[in-house]
């Protein structure tokens, strides 16, 4: 036995010696790591602290067609629910369809007027709750909530009578609180964020790898040509991506396109030129394939978790919608929905367009300040 020891030692120490080896190397690509250590931690603040599936304080308006007592009293027993937050009281129906079209309410309350007259003759008024269920998880908790909120808000002033008031909910954009309505069109922005930022960054990483990054560089291109030459082919893929989800979501999901063609096509050029331009930009910072995707997925996970696709952005803490308004892809999530569901036009969706422009402007200029006309 004693002869194998010395071969065993030597295989260890060899062991060892590789391990060594692959610390430096670890060491040394700091990139890499720090993804295998951001990520991780990154996810666990996500899921434990920004997401959340019960969503409260979700913005709301209140039509006063009566203020009196008992109107006073629904709307504060609303208030101190935490499931509306009452942001102000607005005039009319025409206001309240562009609040709940460009996404600035969930929640509409409109109290008609002689409300407190018919209430005391008991002629059983009407209150009508208007939602915006375009997100139905969203939508879902206030909306089951709000009779038990009018009935506890009433007793002080009826005591044990029967309670005379209806409540009438009206689901807007999503009646039967489908949840591929909702669904399938961020999920366009899902994919398009994946694939267009993915591709492009790898395409320049890819020539690095190879060699052929040389004969590019040698070439009297500006940064701006090399941008657009690499950009260019991609915006065709992306458009073809476009038409096949919105000819799956028609047909296969019976999911509507009520809105502005024009805005739509400007929302998907923005989106598209984000992405590819973001790719740009980490291929100028990756010096490989594998760090390139490496980047794109610690852009894309906070796309998924934090713009509203997946989870109700108004149940988010402030901080994770401060971040959540930054990314591309919540603007472009809540344009595509309020025009295919919606039906917004243009001007509904400017809220979102020029942010799309803005990171666009930022990030162009970004990639072409650090693209280098040299190997280093």
């Amino acid at each position: 036995m004693s002869p194998e020891k010395p071969g065993i030692a030597a295989s260890l120490s060899r062991v060892a010696a590789i391990l060594a080896k692959e610390f430096i190397q670890m060491r040394r690509d700091r990139l890499t790591f720090g993804m295998m250590v951001g990520i991780p931690i990154m996810q666990l603040l996500l899921f434990g602290y920004a997401i959340n599936t019960d969503p409260r304080h979700l913005p709301t308006f209140v039509e006063m067609g009566d203020t009196g007592p008992a109107a006073r009293a629904i709307v504060q027993s609303m208030e101190t629910s935490d499931y509306f937050d009452i942001e102000g009281v607005i005039s009319g129906p025409e206001e309240a369809d562009r609040l709940l079209r460009e996404g600035e309410a969930s929640f509409i309350l409109t109290i008609p007027p002689n409300f407190e007259r018919d209430l005391l003759r008991g002629e059983n008024p009407q209150l009508l709750l208007d939602v915006d269920a375009s997100d139905p998880v969203a939508a879902g908790a206030g909306t089951g909530a709000f009779p038990t909120i009018v009935q506890e808000a009433l007793e002080p002033l009826l005591g044990d009578r029967e309670l005379p008031v209806e409540p009438v909910i009206h689901r807007r954009y999503n009646p039967a609180g489908r949840t591929a309505l909702n669904i399938v069109p961020g999920l366009l922005g899902i994919i398009l964020t994946m694939t267009m930022a993915m591709m492009t960054s790898m395409a320049l990483t890819k020539e690095a790898e190879r060699g052929t990054l040389e004969t590019l560089l040698a070439t009297p291109t500006r940064p701006m040509e090399v941008m657009a030459g690499k950009i260019a082919p991609y915006i065709l893929v992306g458009a073809i991506q476009v038409i096949l989800m919105l000819a799956g979501a028609r047909f296969l999901f019976n999911v509507p396109f009520l809105g502005d063609p024009v805005a739509f096509t400007l929302a998907v050029s923005l989106f598209i030129l984000v992405n590819l331009s973001l790719g740009f930009l980490f291929s100028t910072v990756a010096r490989s394939q594998m760090q390139a995707m490496q980047m794109t997925f610690f852009v894309f996970l906070p796309s998924i978790l934090l713009s509203g696709f997946m989870f109700p952005f108004h149940g988010m803490p402030g901080w994770a919608q401060v971040i959540g308004q930054v990314l591309p892809t919540t603007h472009f999530i809540r344009a595509v929905r309020a025009i295919m569901l919606k039906g917004a036009s243009f001007a509904d969706v400017i809220p979102d367009l020029w942010p799309l422009a803005a990171i666009f402007t930022v990030i162009a200029a970004l990639a072409m300040l650090r693209y280098r006309r040299t190997l280093d």
